[in-house]
């Protein structure tokens, strides 16, 4: 592909896990308007829940997350006494005793919680919500900070999926990031996991790190499929040290250029297709017989803050510091730092920070994105059906995208509108032109590749 393409749809846009996009959140969405929100959900509403542990033993130079490293285990206590608080406090707002399809506990580092931890969350999350039968309960997991005692205490929990930060293999590259971990500690953990019955595994694998060469990422590529993990996402890294200042302590100068980012991720990603996984969207890859390979072939996958996803949920309810839940009225986004989170449910307080209020025209532009992004098109007939005649302005939009195209991405007719061929890779950037707060505010985004 002609260079001068690839820099021209490398510009920064938002990886569109929501929209609006969090930028565009505000302080006009409190804790009041929140309590409102959940004293609306209705009887038959199915739960996602997310929980955030904003703890570390390392801080990884590469990372984006809200966390702060501890090397002591009194804060991850401290913590936690607010956030079974805040389950109780939610729950107590919610009209109904409702059903929870998944969860996920992210971070940070959720394996930094120990067995007796894992127990009593699972009890106040037992206590406050009912959980179906085959409900996903996923876990983030730092393969170089676990121990047997908590592999046991999360399976206990009811760990169904596992995902695994890998990033890359190489001692270099690792060295670079501050992230060390062998093949050999990923792998053994990975056999722990299978050997406890747990049948679901994601990989996480970075590209665009700093000394990363072609034959280093391709190395950690085979290495990761070795491991046949159900699903692999290929993340490009996001240098973003405005936002994360401890990115800086990353030599910018080691990072590859545009144009060597995107032949990685192309490299990288035939590979994953040779060794038998199916694409899904742009990002993530997936054995056949996986659910989100599934999803993926038949139009139900889905995309929310956790990236491509099957979650069915109607609702999500996030806890912790900086934890974001979405339902039928807007977005929520607790506060970050975790002192000011604690000191709010300490007074009896939800704890939101800021939010967004969708208008109808919102979801109407938020389901174009993100089908986007999930199928690489959109059915006209679909939306018209979906939003009657105020489809009409969305579609005149399309109509002029294409029209004012000339690069061979974009097919359009009366019925759909698709990103096609060589313009997969950059489908966030043409997802961009239909975003109608893009470049409004003083938001600065990652590398669309």
């Amino acid at each position: 592909m002609d260079h001068a393409l690839i820099e021209k749809y490398a510009a920064p846009v938002p990886r569109y896990t929501s929209y609006p996009t969090a930028p565009h959140f505000t302080n006009t969405v409190n804790n009041d308007v929140y309590a409102k929100w959940l004293s609306g959900f209705e009887s038959e509403d199915k739960l996602s829940l997310y929980i955030h542990i904003p703890f570390c033993d390392r801080l990884c130079w590469f990372c984006g997350c809200n966390t702060k490293q501890t090397l002591k285990y009194a804060p991850v206590q401290a913590y936690l006494k607010r956030l079974y608080k805040e389950i109780e406090m939610v729950a107590a707002k919610l009209p109904h005793r409702l059903k929870v399809v998944s969860l996920h506990l992210g971070g940070g580092s959720p394996t930094l919680l120990q067995a007796d931890d894992f127990a009593k969350l699972r009890v106040v999350l037992r206590t406050h919500f009912d959980f179906v039968d085959d409900a996903e309960i996923s876990i983030e997991i730092d393969p170089s900070d676990v121990t047997p005692e908590q592999i046991k205490g999360m399976v206990d929990f009811g760990l169904t999926r596992a995902s695994i930060g890998v990033q890359d293999f190489s001692e270099v590259v690792q060295k670079a990031i501050n992230r060390p971990q062998s093949f050999e500690i990923t792998r053994d953990v990975v056999e722990a996991l299978r050997a406890h019955g747990i049948k679901s595994v994601n990989l996480d694998v970075l590209y665009g790190l700093p000394f990363q060469t072609t034959e280093r990422l391709m190395d950690t590529v085979a290495k990761t499929a070795f491991l046949q993990p159900d699903r692999i996402a290929l993340f490009g890294y996001a240098h973003v040290p405005w936002m994360k200042t401890h990115q800086k302590m990353i030599d910018e100068a080691a990072l590859p250029g545009t144009i060597e980012r995107f032949e990685h991720a192309l490299l990288a990603a035939d590979a994953l297709v040779d060794a038998g996984y199916d694409r899904v969207g742009f990002d993530h890859f997936a054995l056949p017989h996986d659910k989100m390979a599934i999803a993926a072939r038949n139009g139900t996958l889905r995309r929310n803050f956790q990236g491509y996803t099957v979650d069915p949920a109607d609702a999500m309810i996030g806890f912790g510091g900086s934890a974001i839940g979405q339902n039928r009225h807007g977005y929520i986004q607790n506060v970050v730092p975790t002192g000011q989170y604690q000191a709010m449910i300490d007074k009896g307080e939800l704890a939101v920070g800021k939010g967004y209020a969708l208008t109808e025209e919102d979801r109407m532009r938020g389901h174009v994105i993100e089908q986007l992004m999930c199928q690489f098109s959109f059915d006209k007939t679909d939306l018209v059906a979906r939003y009657g005649d105020a489809a009409k302005a969305i579609l005149r939009e399309a109509n002029l995208i294409a029209a004012q195209h000339e690069d061979g991405f974009i097919e359009n007719d009366d019925e759909c509108f698709a990103v096609v061929g060589q313009g997969k890779p950059f489908v966030r950037a043409i997802a961009a032109s239909f975003d109608a707060y893009f470049g409004k505010g003083t938001a600065r985004h990652s590398k669309a590749v």
